[in-house]
């Protein structure tokens, strides 16, 4: 239990950002869930997370022990594109998460895995067996997965030298020009909201690279391939939006100016379409490919009758 008075300089300051500010390693959904939770408490009593606080109130925190490091094997389907004893390369539905977070302690691919392939439970993280890279929860399209310690570390240092090819088909708002072109911006968490990423000015994120080519126009909106040279969080979707064109159905980072979609959709139109990596016992190049999911195809046939 940690119990603090509030200086004068903090007077103002709404309570879940004093708290992440008090434990940089809490995120705002985190504080926020443990004030809801009666973890945090001001002058004795319970407070929502927007209390504006004033100087001299008492702040009691208590933070409970991270969950254990386990995972529990949870059969479902998945669709794989190809495995053997080493990897697994998967095609990930939109709508289910890679491992467990803060809000999704089940259903994700990561006990899945576990329950698919249960010797890859001592290969990387506990809690995110065998995963060498992620998508968003909204984000569909290919993943490749370790399945052995040795396949772990090949691919993990073929990530880190960008050997690693990932391509990606999205749809975006606007209608982007030129035909091709070369984000080079760093990437860090927002400064103002903690469970965003943002643009960030040089020394206060990691560089991000992002080649795109427009592969087809609409009135509104356009169908772009996107290539990570590096895999920051949320990448695809802060470059993005920063030149103006949004990804389609992305509720962070759309703007609240930008128009809706002329047809019903769930999710990110983000597509993880190609994927290539070098065997990590033969040493072989694979090359991978998903088509586009029906969401994403219902979408763009849509755009294309209607012009």
């Amino acid at each position: 239990m940690t119990a603090l008075r509030v200086e004068p300089a903090a007077a103002g300051t709404r309570l879940d950002r004093w708290v992440t500010d008090l434990f940089p390693e809490l995120s705002r959904a985190r504080a926020q869930g443990l004030i809801a939770g009666g973890h945090v408490r001001v002058d004795g009593g319970p407070r929502k997370p927007a209390h504006r606080l004033r100087a001299g109130e008492l702040v009691e925190i208590e933070i409970p022990p991270p969950p254990p490091e386990t995972l529990v094997p949870e059969a479902a389907a998945l669709t794989i594109v190809h495995e053997d004893d080493h990897v697994l390369v998967l095609d990930k539905p939109a709508g289910l998460v890679v491992h467990p977070g803060a809000g999704h302690s089940r259903g994700t691919l990561a006990a899945a895995l576990l329950a698919h392939a249960p010797g890859i439970a001592g290969v990387g993280g506990p809690r995110r067996p065998g995963i060498v890279h992620r998508l968003d929860k909204d984000t569909s399209g290919l993943l490749v997965v370790a399945k052995t310690r040795a396949a772990y570390d090949s691919l993990v240092d073929q990530l880190a030298r960008r050997a690693v090819t990932r391509a990606y088909l999205a749809v975006v708002h606007g209608r982007v020009r030129p035909d091709a072109g070369i984000v080079d911006k760093p990437i860090g968490r927002h400064p103002h909201d903690r469970v965003k990423m943002a643009v960030r000015p040089a020394g206060r994120g990691k560089r991000a690279v992002t080649r795109y080519r427009v592969l087809e126009r609409f009135d509104d909106l356009t169908l772009i391939e996107a290539r990570l040279e590096t895999g920051r969080t949320h990448q695809i979707r802060v470059h993005m939006a920063s030149l103006g064109h949004p990804v389609a159905g992305d509720p962070v980072y759309g703007g609240r100016r930008r128009r809706p979609l002329p047809v019903p959709f769930e999710g990110l139109a983000l597509h993880a379409a190609a994927l290539a990596f070098l065997h990590p016992v033969t040493g072989e190049l694979r090359e991978f490919t998903a088509p586009l999911p029906p969401r994403i195809d219902r979408l763009l046939s849509h755009l294309r009758n209607s012009r």
